[in-house]
């Protein structure tokens, strides 16, 4: 609504009231003369009217007040527009300004680029012209630097961390075996091939012949054994690789001499009862084994079957003295890492059990153990001890790994066992052959019985580290590639010398 219509509603307003007034004081003067009363509301018309003109020129001059205040803030506001327009103009003639500026600039950029990439082109096959070589090869050659100088950092911290692990470990195993094996003392009893049978005399060679060599014929025959009569004074020699059979001809023979009834059949019944006095022998050992191993339930066979490893010798070693010392070894130290004492005992004193049986059946010890201990009802996990002793099947448990270590323990004693010659020197050349593989090499020389290797390498050939690399790999390959008692220590000798003559 516009003020001119504010302005007509109020002089309306002001007229109705007026002419409300008007009538109110006509009511009450109804009796006034009707020409006082025309001229009273004249004048109260004119009256009126002129109130309404002063009330409509209030107004108007009020709507004038109010347009002339809305012009201004009009004006204010077109010059604030006007002001920011011009400043728009103004920033975007600069903005404009700028990009002309940038895009000369980047043009002047990509020249000097393209200047610069032409300029190292020309120094790189400048560089190339005098160090006789291309980028990619001086590259190759950098990268070989940088393989060699990680090589020899890696090699350092290796040799590092491999001395303290080396240093921590050697540390806790000495701890542990030299408690153990001081608490574990076992004889060794080294036997061989032949026995000696004392005779009274050298009349008693001829009766044990016999007439045309029948009693010879005989025992030789029942025993399986040969006899060997010849100049020794006073004794015979028994020479079998059965042991059993030896030990029976040798207490069969010492009864017919303590007899003096030597004959055939005389013979034959001696014999006879040898076999019957071996078996309980042997039956007898295996249960004292047992026994002092303190396991229990084993069943009649297996007796029978540890009893036979007493007459049983593995490079001299008795093997019932062997596993008997295996189980104790095995126990100790199962005991010291909190492992199952009882298992690793049993597992120990059975892990030679195929030998009992091995030179009159097809197979390895260790298989023909693995097939009597699972015949004879014994747990998996020692069958598994069984298997794994020889890394035949990998140790997945620590009862068999300490099988293992005892075993190796027990045979690599000094004196426990006794090397043919053939073995030794064929042990020695092999070494020697696995060291003399290596390129660099000078001198080789296997000493110490074989429990060690000196290598002795061109120096110009080896620096330090790849010195401890070379070690490194000799004994790697020394273990994946021989068997052996104990260890052998690999020794690489470096030796450079400057000579120069005073003249």
């Amino acid at each position: 609504m516009d003020s001119i219509s504010i302005t007509l509603i109020a002089v309306l307003a002001v007229a109705v009231v007026v002419l409300c007034i008007l009538y109110a004081k006509l009511t009450k003067q109804s009796k006034i003369s009707a020409a006082d009363l025309a001229e009273k509301e004249a004048l109260l018309k004119k009256e009126a009217l002129i109130s309404a003109k002063e009330a409509l020129q209030d107004e108007r001059e009020k709507f004038n007040d109010e347009e002339r205040e809305r012009r201004r803030e009009l004006n204010n506001i077109e010059n604030k527009l006007s002001k920011r327009e011009d400043e728009l103009e103004t920033k975007t003639q600069s903005v404009v300004d700028k990009e002309s500026r940038l895009d000369k600039r980047e043009e002047e950029i990509d020249k000097k680029e393209q200047e610069l990439d032409q300029t190292l082109k020309t120094q790189i096959s400048e560089l190339e012209r005098i160090a006789g070589m291309s980028a990619e090869d001086a590259k190759n050659m950098l990268l070989e630097q940088l393989k060699q100088s990680l090589a020899q950092e890696r090699m350092q911290l290796i040799r590092e961390n491999e001395a303290k692990i080396r240093d921590d470990a050697q540390e806790k195993a000495k701890d542990i075996l030299s408690t153990t094996m001081q608490r574990c003392m076992m004889e060794q009893v080294v036997e061989s091939t032949v026995s000696v049978v004392s005779l009274p005399n050298d009349e008693m060679k001829g009766r044990i012949i016999g007439r045309e060599g029948r009693n010879i014929r005989t025992l030789e025959t029942l025993t399986g054994v040969d006899l060997i009569i010849d100049d020794t004074p006073e004794a015979v020699v028994l020479s079998s690789f059965d042991p059993i059979r030896r030990e029976v001809a040798k207490i069969a023979l010492e009864k017919l001499i303590q007899d003096g009834r030597i004959h055939p059949v005389r013979i034959e019944e001696v014999v006879e009862k040898s076999k019957a006095e071996i078996e309980k022998k042997i039956y007898k050992e295996g249960e004292n084994a047992a026994l002092d191993m303190g396991v229990m339930g084993l069943s009649k066979e297996l007796i029978k079957d540890l009893g036979r490893l007493y007459y049983r010798t593995s490079y001299g070693q008795n093997v019932l003295m062997h596993s008997l010392e295996v189980g104790h070894i095995a126990g100790m130290l199962a005991a010291e890492l909190g492992a199952n004492v009882y298992v690793a005992k049993r597992a120990g004193l059975l892990h030679d059990i195929g030998k009992a049986v091995d030179q009159t059946q097809e197979g390895t010890h260790v298989q023909l153990g693995v097939q009597l201990a699972r015949k004879y009802g014994e747990r998996e996990e020692i069958v598994h001890a069984i298997e794994a002793h020889h890394d035949d099947v990998t140790a997945n448990s620590v009862e068999a790994v300490l099988v293992k270590i005892a075993d190796a323990i027990s045979a690599g004693r000094p004196g426990a066992r006794r090397d043919t010659l053939e073995i030794y020197i064929k042990r020695l050349q092999k070494i020697e052959e696995i060291v003399n593989s290596y390129k660099g090499i000078k001198q080789s020389f296997a000493v110490q019985a074989g429990r060690e290797v000196r290598v002795i390498v061109e120096a110009e050939q080896f620096d330090d580290l790849a010195s401890q690399k070379l070690a490194r790999d000799i004994a790697n390959k020394i273990e994946n590639e021989l068997d052996y008692p104990g260890q052998i220590r690999v020794t690489v000798v470096r030796e450079f010398r400057a000579v120069e003559i005073a003249k």
